[in-house]
């Protein structure tokens, strides 16, 4: 049952976050991501497909009757060699599933019992329904993970104290003790720093400057603060503005803060005193600008750390999170056989309707047409109601059967 069902994924306990950069960077780069992933699905080494990356993992779920090898894994990415693609690891059938259900739930997160990844799930699954990716067996899965995530969520303590990766950084942030007044320098505008935003609104920061590939984007979001501005990210190169701050979390494929540009956007500051906060995956900020300046650097790597200090508290909960996923498989299986039973028997309404009008119109069409309109009326009420239960019955008996 559901063998067909495979999961290749990398994530933070099992390589560092680095090797995740470069995998995801060679799915991304360039914009390709869905003609990338197109291209498997139209060359036949996947059925249907779904795609995932977050700040500490990447996940490929998907349908195939191939042989999950070396050969297929070097398929991924067509002509590229990238090594991180052979420490990817490989889950089958329920065991891919399962695993699904403790991303969803947060039991696998760098942070156990951040929320966010719930969303991130969700809404990889939509953007790779929107591309034609996906099909009937990824909707009945992936619609699973949304009740088993959710269930954990409400009837357990997981999420209590949660922090998140965005949340940790912004513990730094906060104990950096920046003034009202401090600029802050914001480079991208997705999703995380929409929640970094939100998170400097609350502490009074004002002077935010928000950089990013789409201006609207970063005008959106640069309206949300008092002295809000925004900016192209061509023209980050004679922002001359300068910092105390610098956030940056893109989807860039290679570094963008360089040494050369850090040099530019210090204004003529010393670098002692600054915080630069990195949320990109890859990062954002080069190694040799961390390296060449002194000023204080808060990546995703030190997160993980911090990330630890929550484990202690969650110990007991993800042991009751374990046993309601447990109950949620189960019932995943229910549905999937029935699924496959629906799709046996769709065929059998259209042939019980074609028995009976063959039965009217010709078996039976001399004796129908010497009959009055009354009795005529009343064998149609007969003969419809004998044909809905003779749909019905088989379909009872079958889904009692699986039930059961």
């Amino acid at each position: 049952m559901l063998q067909h069902v495979h999961l290749l994924t990398l994530t933070h306990r099992h390589a560092k976050l680095k090797d995740i950069g470069e995998l995801v960077a060679a799915f991304e780069g360039d914009d390709q991501l869905r003609e990338r992933l197109t291209q498997l699905k139209e060359d036949g080494i996947v059925d249907e497909l779904c795609y995932m990356s977050t700040c500490n993992r990447l996940l490929l779920l998907f349908t195939t009757q191939r042989e999950v090898d070396d050969k297929f894994r070097t398929r991924l990415l067509g002509d590229r060699t990238i090594p991180a693609v052979a420490d990817m690891r490989h889950l089958r059938g329920l065991k891919a599933i399962y695993h699904l259900f403790e991303v969803g739930s947060s039991i696998d997160s760098l942070v156990v019992g951040e929320r966010q990844i719930l969303g991130q799930f969700r809404d990889a699954y939509a953007r790779s329904k929107e591309w034609g990716l996906t099909g009937d067996d990824l909707r009945i899965i992936c619609d699973r993970v949304s009740l088993a995530s959710k269930d954990v969520y409400n009837n357990t303590r997981i999420g209590e104290k949660a922090v998140s990766v965005v949340s940790l950084s912004m513990q730094q942030l906060r104990a950096h003790k920046p003034s009202t007044d401090a600029r802050v320098l914001m480079i991208g505008a997705g999703q995380s720093n929409v929640l970094v935003g939100k998170f400097l609104r609350q502490q009074g920061l004002k002077n935010v400057t928000v950089v990013n590939r789409t201006l609207d984007r970063a005008a959106m979001l640069a309206s949300t603060f008092e002295n809000g501005k925004a900016l192209s990210i061509k023209h980050l190169s004679s922002y001359e503005g300068g910092f105390d701050i610098l956030i940056a979390c893109t989807g860039s494929a290679e570094p963008i803060v360089t040494p050369t540009l850090f040099h530019w956007l210090l204004a003529g500051d010393e670098p002692k005193g600054k915080l630069v906060v990195d949320l990109g995956v890859p990062a954002d900020v080069d190694e040799r600008t961390v390296a060449e300046y002194d000023f204080r650097y808060v990546g995703i790597e030190q997160l993980r750390a911090l990330a630890d200090e929550n484990m202690s508290f969650r110990r007991e909960e993800i042991k009751r999170s374990h046993g309601l996923l447990h109950v949620h498989l189960e019932e995943l299986e229910n549905a999937y056989r029935q699924r496959l039973l629906e799709r046996a028997l769709a065929h059998l309404p259209a042939e019980i309707k074609a028995v009976r009008q063959n039965a009217v119109d010709k078996v039976f069409a001399k004796e129908i047409a010497d009959l009055d309109p009354n009795t005529r009326e009343l064998m149609d009420r007969m003969l419809t109601y004998m044909e809905k239960r003779c749909i019905g019955i088989p379909m009872k008996a079958a889904r009692e059967a699986i039930l059961g």
